[in-house]
């Protein structure tokens, strides 16, 4: 016989993915979202892609000196 000891959050992980695959089979399935909130994701991911790729306003501003 194996002594198994878990620790608390190893057992809630353990809880969270019994409950992910168990809770689909038994809830009914839920209607589709909005399509305007379908676009939330997308308008962020735009909007970190714009501020990734845009020139910095001055590059010979010393953020940081050691």
């Amino acid at each position: 016989m194996v002594l198994v000891s878990l620790s608390l959050g190893s057992l809630a992980v353990l809880v969270l993915a019994a409950s992910m695959v168990i809770l689909p089979l038994i809830l009914p399935p839920l209607p589709p979202p909005p399509l305007m909130l379908l676009f939330f994701p997308v308008g962020i991911m735009a909007a970190l892609m714009l501020l990734a790729f845009s020139p910095q306003p001055d590059p010979n501003v010393v953020v940081f000196s050691v």
